[in-house]
């Protein structure tokens, strides 16, 4: 397959539409901002149910977003798709001087260390400023933490975070007993904080798996409302222990 033709060929495509369609001339950077983020969580939603196909066609839609940005860009003077290719090639060679200069590294914490200490040099006041606000929390506390490992702000086991788990838990449970609302919401962040920090070292992405346990809920509440249906009932009207006998039900159908 020619690459630079089929490229070329979406270029034109959307300059055409950018010409002649009453909806995409009518496009700015803020309008497709909540579009693109869309994109990405349906790309993201490809990758947890490891969707090949979806994943290819999300990965289109990633990329038309990324030629409509750029093609505004160029109608506004500011850059166009070959700056933006040309400054992500530069940026790559600039954080891999191991590979395209004369720096050694061992492991891949090295090289994420390197990462970290290029971008302060390029004028980023903290290791955490390149954490996006607009990152769902989890994903967040993910980012941050792995940011200040690479500083060397890390516990040195899982026996560590675990402990902290516990400890934060117990908090909780003072703040439930105190019934200070506040506290109990500032005591449950630290829990799920900690709850992250003990994914990353058992090898867990926690976005990933907090979602494929919702899938897997999903899936089987909506069994048992098909249980439920076949015998001529509605769960709100049935008992709890009921319900728990179909959930079970449901449990080894839908996994």
């Amino acid at each position: 397959m020619n690459y630079a033709q089929s490229f070329e060929r979406l270029q034109n495509i959307l300059a055409e539409l950018r010409e002649k369609c009453p909806w995409d001339k009518k496009q700015t950077i803020q309008s497709l901002r909540i579009q693109t983020i869309e994109e990405l969580y349906e790309l993201a939603d490809a990758i947890t149910d490891e969707d090949w196909q979806g994943i290819k066609e999300e990965l289109g839609d990633i990329l038309l977003h990324i030629v409509f940005y750029s093609c505004i860009g160029a109608e506004q003077k500011q850059f166009d798709i070959g700056d933006v290719i040309e400054s992500v090639c530069n940026k790559l060679v600039a954080r891999h001087p191991h590979i395209y200069a004369h720096i050694d590294v061992d492991n891949e914490e090295q090289v994420k260390q390197n990462w970290e200490k290029l971008k302060l040099k390029e004028g980023r006041k903290s290791v955490l400023s390149g954490v996006p606000k607009s990152l769902p929390a989890i994903v967040k506390a993910l980012r941050i933490q792995d940011k200040a490992k690479q500083v060397g702000f890390e516990w040195d086991d899982k026996t560590q975070v675990f402990e902290k788990i516990e400890e934060e838990l117990h908090e909780l449970k003072e703040a439930i007993e105190h019934k200070s609302q506040v506290d109990i919401e500032d005591e449950f962040g630290d829990v799920l904080f900690s709850m992250v920090n003990y994914a990353r070292f058992i090898n867990v992405d926690p976005e990933n798996a907090l979602e494929r346990t919702n899938k897997k809920f999903k899936a089987r509440f909506e069994y048992m409302e098909m249980l439920a249906e076949a015998e001529g009932k509605v769960l709100h009207e049935m008992t709890l222990m009921e319900m728990d006998a179909l959930w079970n039900r449901a449990k080894t159908i839908a996994r």
